[in-house]
């Protein structure tokens, strides 16, 4: 059957009336958007005649990969598709220029400590593993240096866990992850226990779609940033290291030219030199975070930041 089923009186009726369209109530925008999503759902169906026991067994699945919709998001494009139009949108209002955005992925907790000067993120030891020293500076479009700038950082262990999501448990509060206040030369730097790259969780919901699809889930060793300053755009973004075997295959789509950096690896250290740039605000909506839900928890932590020095 051709999918210009859907647009017969009928069914096109039927979407009016699910959607609330013709009801006063209701947000306005919500059922332009639903109807859509409705409308382009049932396409689907028709074009590729959807059997009744494919379409409940896909409603299953999506009920039953709840918990990983952070991780199917990305594994599928759409958060990197997202990215994409943001960029587009960029472009055709004139604006250009600034570290490349990226994906920020499930994995963020709000509350981390606030600290300043050359920062330890690790809390926990993870023998046998190198200790990445990352310096650089946060700059403006004109290479002015940002001052107030809050570098948020947070990566995985030498086992791809992260703390507070890590199913071990045996990683401390914040382990890996740190707030970093600048000062006014706009210069960060920071040390910590060296990321691995990690893989979705085996079995579970992605891996499944991954397997389904013929794709891996793996993701090379990377490092996650928020960058904000006052009268900035807050900058989303992550660096992939430019030596995983993964850098330019990772499963989530994170990868983005301009972010590869490869770690200069010395005995047990590993040293990487990246520089970000921010763009000016266009009003205070530029400066803040998206609406995401994020997971959040509790630092004990001063009124100010604390000062860590090597």
């Amino acid at each position: 059957m051709d999918a210009s089923f859907v647009k017969t009186p009928e069914i096109q009726k039927l979407l009016d009336r699910a959607s609330g369209v013709n009801e006063s109530g209701g947000n306005p925008r919500l059922k332009a958007v639903l109807r859509d999503l409705i409308e382009s759902t049932m396409e689907v169906i028709v074009r590729h005649d959807v059997s009744e026991s494919e379409f409940w067994l896909a409603m299953k699945y999506l009920a039953d990969s709840s918990g990983e919709i952070g991780l199917i998001v990305p594994g599928i494009g759409l958060e990197h598709f997202l990215d994409l139009y943001l960029d587009a949108k960029d472009a055709e209002a004139g604006l250009t220029g600034g570290t490349p955005r990226t994906i920020e992925g499930p994995l963020y907790v709000e509350g981390a400590p606030l600290v300043e000067g050359n920062v330890n993120l690790s809390t926990d030891p993870d023998e046998g593993t190198q200790v990445l020293h990352m310096t650089g500076t946060v700059t403006g479009p004109d290479g002015e240096p940002v001052q107030d700038a809050i570098v948020h950082v947070w990566h995985a262990n030498s086992k791809g866990w992260y703390s507070h999501f890590d199913p071990t448990s045996q990683q401390t509060p914040f382990n890996n992850r740190r707030r970093i206040k600048l000062g006014s030369d706009g210069r960060y730097a920071f040390h910590s226990k060296m990321p691995s790259g990690y893989s979705v969780p085996p079995q579970g919901a992605t891996d499944q779609l991954m397997q389904a699809l013929g794709r891996h889930g793996n993701r090379p060793a990377h490092v996650h940033f928020f960058i904000e300053a006052p009268g900035y755009r807050t900058l989303t973004t992550q660096i992939n290291f430019g030596d995983d075997p993964f850098a330019a295959d990772d499963f989530a789509f994170g990868t983005r030219e301009g972010l590869l950096p490869v770690p200069s690896r010395q005995g047990d250290s590993a040293y990487i030199a990246f520089d970000f740039q921010l763009q000016r605000a266009s009003g205070e909506s530029d400066e803040g975070f998206s609406s995401r839900h994020r997971a959040s928890a509790q630092a004990q932590e001063p009124t100010e930041p604390e000062t860590e020095t090597v």
